[in-house]
């Protein structure tokens, strides 16, 4: 499923189910907010209901296309996203939920562009903004000009190899790193070659002999498998 056809239900549901377990403040990213400036009071109360810490809006058309994936961007006017983020801010009732305002205008319109629309989003009260860019040398120029906090997306290889280390960035005032797919990445790989090797009769690429039960084991002890048995015990004599 692509974000495009994800709904607020679904995402506030999830909110709910990983607050449930943890207490790591959550980002949502919200899209285009899921409707005009009327409905952006539906999505932050929802939010805000489910504990996420901060939404990330942006000014993108609704309903989403799956084509911005490809680099292709359908931007709404800046005077309409300003609007959506005033009506954000005026239907938050924690002051400590972030707004962060993004655009992905360097792709559709340039970087003058994508800095006057990040410039009136802070002034509509964009508590972050996030002019989506993966290249150093215009992360640098958008920390130059624009004010902190800023956000931005990972490198899909981490900060090793990147032109500019995490203490460059949070020099040039960013502040919040997402990684929008290397864990994903990652889990896709895993499952689906260690399926592939359970097929072909091969060992697991990823885990020695025996490890599997340790490392189920682990799982075990993150999910608190023992405090569930403790209670089954306590509740039931078995």
């Amino acid at each position: 499923m692509t974000e495009a056809n994800l709904s607020v239900h679904e995402m506030a549901q999830l909110g709910l189910e990983i607050r449930s377990a943890c207490d790591i403040p959550l980002v949502l990213d919200a899209g285009g907010g899921w409707g005009d400036p009327v409905h952006m009071h539906r999505t932050m109360a929802l939010s805000e209901a489910a504990g996420y810490a901060a939404l990330e809006v942006e000014d993108q058309y609704l309903p989403r296309r799956v084509h911005h994936h490809l680099g292709v961007e359908r931007l709404i006017d800046t005077d309409l996203m300003v609007q959506k983020l005033r009506e954000l801010a005026a239907a938050r009732k924690n002051p400590d939920t972030l707004i962060i305002a993004r655009t992905n205008a360097i792709r559709a319109g340039g970087m003058d562009d994508a800095l006057r629309r990040a410039e009136a989003f802070h002034k509509a009260g964009a508590d972050m903004l996030f002019v989506h860019t993966r290249d150093p040398e215009q992360m640098r120029y958008i920390g130059e000009r624009l004010p902190a906090p800023l956000m931005i997306f990972a490198p899909g290889d981490g900060f090793s190899t990147f032109a500019l280390s995490r203490a460059d960035l949070a020099g040039l005032g960013y502040r919040l790193a997402a990684s929008s797919g290397s864990a994903f990445a990652a889990m896709y790989k895993a499952v689906k070659e260690s399926y592939e090797a359970l097929a072909n009769d091969a060992p697991n690429p990823y885990m020695a002999p025996g490890e599997v039960g340790r490392q189920m084991k682990a799982a075990h002890a993150t999910s608190r498998l023992q405090d569930l048995i403790d209670v089954e015990r306590a509740t039931t004599g078995d």
